[in-house]
C-alpha cells in the first residue's frame, strides 16, 4: 500500500472535545479478544492483521476495500456455545435480522439454531437456504397477506402475531390451506431495557406487540383460541430491547409474562408450553463493554423463568432465546482503506475511508461506538484523537467518532472497524448510489464470497430511465 507524509494531527496531550475519550489506549496495535474475532491476530514479522490465517492487505489485494470479512469458525463456535449453553429444553432462535445470507442460514441449521425471519425476504433467504421450514420463526408487525400466504405454505413451525388484523388474515389461510398453524403472540411487558431509546422496543408507545396492561394481549389470546381449528396458540414472546448487558430486565418481563400465562390457564384451562424471551443480549464494541458469558446468562434466565413459574403454579414452559447479535457481530469486521486525512489543529484529526454510512448507519442512527484499528501494519508512532468518517455528501457520515490512530497514519493504509458482523450488511443502503461491498467468509486460511460486492450494472439494471 502506498502511503504519503501529511502535518500529524492532534497529539494525546491536546485538551479533547467535550464527549471524547478520556485518554488514548497504552497500545495502539493491540487487538482485545472480547472485542476482536478469534481468528484476529497480528503477524509477529509483519505486525499487518492476519483474519482467519489470511493477511488482510492479500484479501484487499484479492477482493478489494470496503469489505465485510466474517471469521466463520469464531461465528459457527459462538452459535455452538449458545446451543449448548441453553440445552436440550430450550430453542435458539438466531435472529436473522442481524445479517442473514444463504450461507449464512446454512451455517445456522448445522449448528443446531432455528431461525427467527421478519420479512418476505429473509423467508426466501432461508427457503433458498433449505432451513427446515419447521425450525423457522415468523416475526414483523405488519406481514402482508402475501407473506403470510408464502410461510403457512412453506410449513414455518410459528408465526409471531403482532396484530388483531394479523390474527383473521392467518386464521383464514390456515383455513384456505387446510393446516393448523402454531402460533405465538408478541407481547408489550411495558419493561424498557437500559438501550438507545431508537432500540428499546418493550415500553408501552411503540408499534410492536400487544400491550399486556391495555388489556390488548388479553384479547389476542381470546380471538386465536376462537381460531382454535386453524390457529395453534403455543405461547406468549416479548422483546425488551438491544444491546442488554444484564438480566434485571428480562426479570421483570419474565414475571409479568407468567402472571399472563396463568390467567390465560385461569381464564381459558389453557397452560401454554412455551415461553420466548427475546434477544438482545449485547456485544462488546470498545473495552468499555462488559458481556456476560453466554452460559451465565443461560444459567439466569432458565432459573429466572423457572423461579416465576413454580411462584405461579405453571409447568416449566419450553424456553426461546433470540440471539443474533450476540452470535454475528463479534466475528465480523469491515476492512476499509484510507484516501485522505484532514488534520484540524486544535480539534481532532479526519480520517477519511473508502465507505461510510451506505456500509455502517448505526454510527448516524444510535450514536453507536466502535473500535478502529490500523491493520496493514504496527505503529509506534503517538496517538492522534482522529474520527473515522466515510466518502458520502453527509456530515453525519461517520464510522467511528472517536478514535485513537497512530499519528502517522496515511492515504492507502487499511483499516478495520470490529465487531460489525451484525446490522451493518444488513441495514446497508446505495446511498449516492455508492456500491454495497462484499460480504467474505474466512476460515483456517481460505476465504470466499458468500455475498458478492455490488456492481455499477446491478444499480442501473434497476433504473429504467
Amino acid at each position: 500500500m502506498s502511503r504519503s507524509a501529511h502535518p500529524a494531527g492532534p497529539r494525546h496531550a491536546d485538551v479533547l472535545p467535550e464527549g471524547g475519550p478520556a485518554a488514548a489506549p497504552a497500545d495502539l496495535n493491540r487487538l482485545d479478544g472480547r472485542v476482536w474475532p478469534g481468528g484476529a491476530a497480528r503477524d509477529p514479522d509483519t505486525g499487518a492483521l492476519t483474519f482467519a490465517g489470511i493477511d488482510v492487505r492479500e484479501l484487499a489485494r484479492e477482493f478489494g476495500t470496503p469489505a465485510y470479512l466474517i471469521d466463520e469458525d469464531d461465528w459457527r463456535r459462538r452459535a455452538r456455545a449458545w446451543v449448548e449453553a441453553f440445552g436440550a429444553d430450550a430453542d435458539v432462535f438466531y435472529a436473522g435480522k442481524s445479517f442473514l445470507s444463504v450461507a449464512i442460514a446454512k451455517w445456522a441449521a448445522e449448528e443446531g439454531l432455528h431461525l427467527d425471519v421478519c420479512s418476505g425476504g429473509e423467508l426466501a433467504v432461508a427457503l433458498r437456504a433449505g432451513f427446515p421450514a419447521a425450525r423457522l420463526g415468523f416475526h414483523g408487525n405488519n406481514k402482508s397477506v402475501a407473506e403470510l400466504e408464502r410461510a403457512v405454505a412453506a410449513g414455518v413451525g410459528r408465526v409471531i402475531v403482532d396484530s388483531h388484523d394479523e390474527i383473521e388474515r392467518l386464521a383464514a389461510l390456515a383455513a384456505e390451506h387446510g393446516v393448523r398453524q402454531r402460533v405465538m403472540v408478541r407481547v408489550t411487558a411495558g419493561v424498557e431495557a437500559h438501550t438507545h431509546e431508537f432500540i428499546a422496543t418493550a415500553h408501552e408507545d411503540q408499534k410492536f406487540g400487544f400491550s399486556l396492561a391495555g388489556g390488548a394481549a388479553a384479547e389476542a389470546v381470546s380471538r386465536i383460541l376462537k381460531h382454535g381449528e386453524h390457529l395453534e396458540l403455543i405461547g406468549l414472546h416479548s422483546h425488551i430491547g438491544s444491546q442488554i448487558f444484564d438480566t434485571a430486565g428480562f426479570e421483570v418481563a419474565a414475571h409479568r409474562l407468567t402472571e399472563a400465562l396463568a390467567a390465560i390457564k385461569r381464564d381459558h384451562g389453557v397452560e401454554l408450553p412455551e415461553l420466548d424471551l427475546g434477544g438482545g443480549l449485547g456485544i462488546a464494541y470498545t473495552e468499555a463493554d462488559d458481556p456476560a458469558p453466554v452460559v451465565e446468562t443461560a444459567r439466569r434466565l432458565k432459573e429466572i423463568v423457572a423461579r416465576e413459574c413454580d411462584a405461579a403454579g405453571l409447568a416449566h414452559p419450553r424456553l426461546s432465546v433470540e440471539p443474533g447479535r450476540a452470535i454475528a457481530g463479534p466475528p465480523g469486521i469491515t476492512l476499509y482503506e484510507v484516501g485522505t486525512v484532514k488534520p484540524l489543529p486544535g480539534l481532532r484529526t479526519y480520517v477519511s475511508v473508502d465507505g461510510g454510512m451506505s456500509d455502517n448507519i448505526r454510527t448516524a442512527l444510535y450514536d453507536a461506538e466502535y473500535t478502529v484499528r490500523l491493520v496493514n501494519r504496527e505503529s509506534t508512532d503517538e496517538p492522534m484523537l482522529s474520527r473515522v468518517v466515510g466518502k458520502h455528501c453527509e456530515s453525519g457520515d461517520i464510522v467511528v467518532r472517536d478514535a485513537w490512530l497512530p499519528a502517522d497514519t496515511a492515504p492507502g493504509d487499511l483499516l478495520a472497524v470490529a465487531a460489525t458482523g451484525a446490522y451493518c450488511r444488513s441495514m446497508a443502503s446505495n446511498y449516492n448510489h455508492v456500491l454495497k461491498p462484499p460480504v467474505i467468509a474466512v476460515r483456517a486460511g481460505e476465504a470466499r464470497v458468500i455475498v458478492r460486492r455490488e456492481t455499477e450494472d446491478d444499480l442501473l439494471g434497476l433504473d429504467l430511465g
